[in-house]
């Protein structure tokens, strides 16, 4: 035998996330605390360890936990706030103003631990969060055991836990200080999107994240009036601007990225960023089709994400996952898009 384990799960169908996508029936997983130390047939791993406890999984599938990369964990309890409106009217004047009137730290921490219950039930191990009060998102995540990329966020307008944008820098700052090595916690910074901080507003949050070796996480290019808007006062599409403000320079996880033409794929691609794609969302809102593989072809490292449940009405990864890959194989008119190996990969935490 090769050892002891603390937990040998077993009687499983067992997906992997190898190159082969190899699955095991009857397979069985190994695990000592925090890590996997074996994975294969049951038959093998039986003779192979001796475990100390044996949990038989009755036939059931037993995978990767899957990854949210993008969402609002406490909207649960803004779920079906406005409905059948665009992002522009859904935000500015319904979500926005509702916030400011009802958010506390209270409210943060029990709409995300109902966000957590939802995702554990389907399969979510891990979110990557933008919100206000954001230090209670992480204490409700962790109490959940679920791991948790955490941005605090940082606009121009007045926001729930914040007059001012200097306080949402200050706070941001303590925030990472406070979480930074945390087992279960990664700290980020949180400029909500191009369109609602100012130049200003995103030089420093880049800053404040190269400085803490953090992630900064942000809408990009989610409507097409965002992206006209950009580029009658700015002269230029959302990622040249927001490249031009130095937000490139951090490790930026985009949200959404509806409209990108190849150029900024290009420009992403070569800054390291990553993209959370959000179907759902996008399909509500009626925000547009994501050209998930002109992405892929391109070179980006492409997630999928629900969204906020406000915007989606639930954290159905599966249901995700899905229609990541329906949506692209419409739109494009292609029906080997982003077939299942792809968006696999793109969910699944290992």
């Amino acid at each position: 035998m090769s050892g002891e384990v603390e937990v040998l799960l077993t009687n499983a169908i067992v997906l992997t996330m190898d190159l082969q996508l190899t699955q095991h029936e009857p397979g069985a997983v190994a695990v000592t605390g925090d890590s996997i130390v074996a994975v294969g047939p049951e038959s093998e791993l039986r003779q192979s360890y001796a475990p100390r406890q044996i949990i038989d999984c009755g036939g059931k599938v037993l995978m990767p936990g899957l990854i949210n990369a993008h969402t609002h964990a406490p909207m649960t309890l803004l779920r079906g706030l406005a409905d059948d409106l665009r992002l522009d009217v859904w935000l500015m004047g319904y979500v926005l103003p509702v916030e400011r009137e009802f958010v506390t730290p209270q409210f943060v921490r029990l709409g995300t631990l109902l966000a957590c219950a939802e995702q554990i039930r389907t399969g979510v191990t891990t979110f990557n969060d933008m919100y206000y009060y954001e230090d209670d998102v992480a204490r409700a995540a962790a109490d959940a055991g679920l791991r948790a990329v955490c941005g605090q966020t940082i606009m121009k307008f007045p926001a729930p836990d914040a007059s001012a944008f200097e306080d949402s820098l200050a706070m941001t700052e303590e925030f990472i200080r406070k979480w930074k090595g945390h087992a279960l916690i990664t700290p980020a910074v949180a400029p909500h999107a191009p369109y609602s901080c100012t130049p200003e507003i995103l030089r420093a949050a880049a800053a404040l994240a190269k400085e803490f070796d953090v992630p900064l996480h942000v809408h990009i290019s989610e409507t097409a009036i965002e992206v006209e808007n950009m580029r009658r006062e700015n002269g230029m599409p959302v990622v040249p601007y927001v490249k031009k403000q130095g937000l490139l320079e951090a490790r930026v996880i985009a949200a959404h990225c509806v409209h990108l033409d190849a150029g900024e794929m290009r420009t992403l691609v070569h800054a390291g960023a990553g993209v959370a794609h959000n179907p759902s969302s996008n399909l509500k809102l009626a925000s547009g089709f994501a050209p998930v593989q002109k992405m892929l072809d391109n070179g980006l490292n492409v997630g999928i994400g629900t969204d906020g449940a406000a915007s989606n009405n639930d954290l159905d990864m599966f249901e995700e996952v899905r229609l990541a890959s329906f949506v692209a194989k419409a739109a494009s008119g292609d029906p080997t898009a982003v077939p299942a190996w792809v968006h696999r990969r793109c969910t699944w935490d290992t």
